[in-house]
């Protein structure tokens, strides 16, 4: 297995981990002192619709990557558009005043993301 197929499953398996395992569950990243998925988007300001929306482009994207280990232009236009959301989630950390640590995972995946598309 070559290793940007390697960040591609890590990127999709985490991202299935977050937004369906781990969902509703509490964790030490979520944003200020949420609980829940929902919460954290409440404290970022944002609506249920937004929190969906951004829920089923993050699985429709992690899908993609994984259709892009045979497919690899998918993957470069998947992994742009996952990096992207990533550096928003880091900057909602920030905009809330959250503590670096929190906005690790999201930069991480983000990276990831970012080797992607230049492999």
């Amino acid at each position: 297995m070559s290793i940007p197929i390697a960040i591609q499953l890590i990127i999709a398996l985490g991202i299935f981990n977050v937004w369906v395992i781990r969902f509703n569950k509490p964790t030490a990243f979520r944003g200020g002192n949420a609980q829940t998925m929902a919460e954290e988007f409440r404290v970022y300001g944002l609506s249920d619709g937004m929190r969906r929306l951004v829920g089923a482009l993050k699985l429709s994207l992690a899908a993609l990557l994984v259709v892009g280990i045979w497919v690899p232009a998918i993957a470069v236009v998947a992994a742009s558009c996952m990096a992207f959301l990533m550096l928003v989630a880091v900057v909602m950390h920030v905009r809330v005043s959250d503590p670096i640590t929190k906005a690790v995972p999201a930069f991480c995946m983000m990276v990831l993301s970012l080797a992607v598309v230049l492999s």
